[in-house]
């Protein structure tokens, strides 16, 4: 199993913004000291709490300070940009990270963004399908461009000047195209299907219940066949909020208390969830009535907190819950206290992901 990163990040809305960021780059960098093979960011433009308003930005930003790990969108909402200004951005930061990039797409999920971009009302699974298809055609086409679409239309056709460059859309380094993942946020996801079918591949979002994130598989399985592809459970990656601390009162104080930055992250989820009509997400029963999803109940299913040991063994039953999974992403939280956040990230690095690895070793070994 290997580990990965996997933020959005949600601060107290009264926290200074430079230091928020500056203590999410610091995450990114110390992932990447610790050898998490991959790390991503998520973006919101109308959310005080959700205060990175642009992935591709961030990513920029910490890309020359980074030495091997792989750096990804989580994600770029398709439906809030031009196409042409995502497949331009996209194309330079592959190159900036010299093929180090993941590209993380999603329709987006925060209404007050849609509002503010004017999709409130719109079909946005449809704008988020013509968005891909038309960033991929970009790539995969040479000037001069004539791509019509219900959304957008991409030309440049009647101003190029193709013998000096003018007109010309870059392309990414890695070719046809960067890796691209989706994050499936409901149980039983068709997105996740018609993903697996086109060559991409899911992330399992840290507030899904782990009985909704086993229902991802399959799904995944479904999809692959269809694409004529192997599915590989190396390319399944599952996000779930950790903390690992040597002392467990610590632990639990920090990730269950009432101070707790854990605590804070999933009272703004379940609160949107909610308000949205998509409280689905955090109940075992979906006949369920949204008051009888409690915040202490979604942090007793979505957080796994305790001493390496402790948290090894609950990873561990989390696998055999799910299924076989590639890659453990670390949901990033505040980090109320610097010390306790970064000790986290090392403990499980190097004390929890070495226990982890052995005892899938020896099961598989005992299974031959």
């Amino acid at each position: 199993m290997n580990l990965g990163f996997f933020t959005m990040p949600i601060h107290p809305v009264d926290k200074d913004w430079r230091k928020s960021l500056h203590e999410d780059r610091a995450a990114f960098l110390l992932a990447d000291e610790l050898g998490f093979t991959e790390a991503y960011v998520g973006e919101h433009t109308t959310d005080a709490a959700e205060n990175i308003t642009h992935c591709i930005s961030f990513i920029a930003w910490i890309a020359a300070a980074t030495k091997q790990i792989r750096l990804g969108t989580g994600t770029v909402n398709l439906p809030n940009t031009h196409p042409a200004a995502v497949a331009a951005q996209v194309a330079m930061l592959d190159h900036m990270l010299d093929g180090r990039f993941i590209f993380g797409i999603s329709p987006g999920g925060l209404a007050t963004d849609a509002e503010v971009f004017g999709s409130l009302n719109a079909d946005r699974a449809a704008m988020f399908l013509e968005g891909i298809n038309t960033v991929l055609k970009i790539w995969e086409s040479e000037a001069p461009y004539n791509i019509e679409g219900k959304f957008w239309n991409i030309t440049t056709e009647t101003q190029m000047m193709t013998e000096i460059g003018q007109g010309i859309m870059p392309k990414p380094l890695q070719r046809p195209h960067p890796p691209i993942v989706v994050t499936a946020v409901a149980p039983f996801s068709k997105g996740v299907t018609e993903a697996a079918a086109r060559g991409w591949d899911p992330i399992s979002a840290n507030f899904l219940l782990k009985k909704w994130v086993k229902t991802h598989w399959p799904k995944y399985v479904e999809g692959c066949e269809k694409g004529g592809r192997p599915a590989d459970p190396a390319n399944w990656r599952v996000a779930r909020s950790i903390f690992v601390c040597d002392d467990m009162d610590k632990a639990r104080d920090y990730a269950l208390g009432p101070q707790s930055p854990y605590r804070f992250y999933y009272s703004q989820l379940l609160t949107k969830m909610k308000k949205h009509g998509r409280a689905n997400l955090f109940k075992p029963d979906q006949a369920m009535h949204d008051d009888e999803v409690t915040l202490d109940g979604v942090l007793e299913e979505c957080v796994i907190w305790g001493t390496p040991d402790k948290v090894a063994d609950e990873i561990l039953a989390l696998r055999d819950e799910v299924g076989d999974f590639g890659t453990l992403l670390y949901a990033g939280k505040d980090w109320a206290d610097v010390e306790l956040g970064r000790k986290s990230m090392i403990g499980l690095a190097e004390k929890v992901l070495p226990r982890v690895n052995d005892a899938i070793g020896s099961a598989t070994m005992a299974a031959q």
